[in-house]
This record gives C-alpha cells, structure tokens and sequence, in this order.
C-alpha cells in the first residue's frame, strides 16, 4: 500500500522570528496553526486556485479536526521546513497532514500534525457543506491530492 508521504509534499521555510515566540523564545503553539494553513494556501495555489478567489466565490475550506504532536521545541532563529501532503477525501473530509523540520545538518523532526478540512459554500448567511465541488476546485484538490506539482487551470 503506497503511504501519501509517497507522492511529493508541499514545502514551506519559514525562520522563527521573536514575534513567533513566547517569552521564553520558544516558539508558540499557535504559530504552527498559522504555518499549517500558510502551507496549505500556498498549495493551493501552486495549482491554480487562489485562496481569495475561492471566498470570493462563497466557498471556504474551514477546520474540522486538528492533531499536533509536538517532539521537540524551536527557538528564535531557527530554520524550520514544513512538509505537507494532501490525502484522500474520506467523505466530506479532505486530510492534511503537516510535518515540521528544523533544518540542521540532517532534518530534524519537531511536530507532526494532521488537519481535516470541509468545503462549503456561504449561502444567505449560511454554510452548507459541499459533496460535489465545482469542476476547477475538484480538479485542484484532486491533483494536490495524487501529488501533481505542475498544475494550472
């Protein structure tokens, strides 16, 4: 059976910078969240769908689930090197999972975490959950899914 970490994950370097940190220069736990969806926005639109454009559209991509296993902690300075890849859809769920690296000689593993998103669309000042995405985003996040780098629509 072929692992997601198989196909090719999404990469984002980021340096933890004192306003990532809490006062005793560690990085903050809330930071990762922030991170985890810079790299899944970034994704996104290396394949053609800006993040903007799909709210502008009425549809969002909100959290549902979300797991961080911290193994280590990073500090001011750091390099850290977030891999993300993109699973299958179970459901109405579209899963993430997110690896976290500081970058020294060798990768260094810091947290693992994995997110579980929904779409919807806003209607009258309501969200209703999407089964069936419109074409564009449905191809998008299929080809994030099966780890296609090059895409654009």
């Amino acid at each position: 059976m072929i692992s997601v970490e198989d196909n090719k994950p999404r990469v984002l370097t980021k340096f933890v910078l004192p306003q990532n940190t809490d006062h005793a220069g560690v990085l903050w736990h809330g930071e990762y969240l922030r991170w985890m969806e810079e790299a899944r926005i970034q994704a996104l639109s290396e394949v053609g769908v800006r993040y903007a454009d799909l709210v502008k559209l009425g549809f969002d991509l909100p959290v549902i689930s979300l797991t961080i296993n911290y193994k280590k902690s990073l500090k001011i300075g750091e390099k850290v090197l977030l891999q993300s890849w993109p699973c299958d859809f179970k459901g109405i769920r579209w899963p993430w999972i997110t690896k976290f690296y500081r970058e020294e000689k060798n990768l260094l593993l810091i947290a693992e975490s994995k997110v579980e998103l929904v779409l919807v669309e806003k209607k009258d000042k309501e969200f209703r959950i999407i089964r069936n995405p419109p074409d564009q985003i449905k191809y998008a996040m299929e080809k994030l899914t099966k780890g296609i780098v090059d895409v654009r629509l």
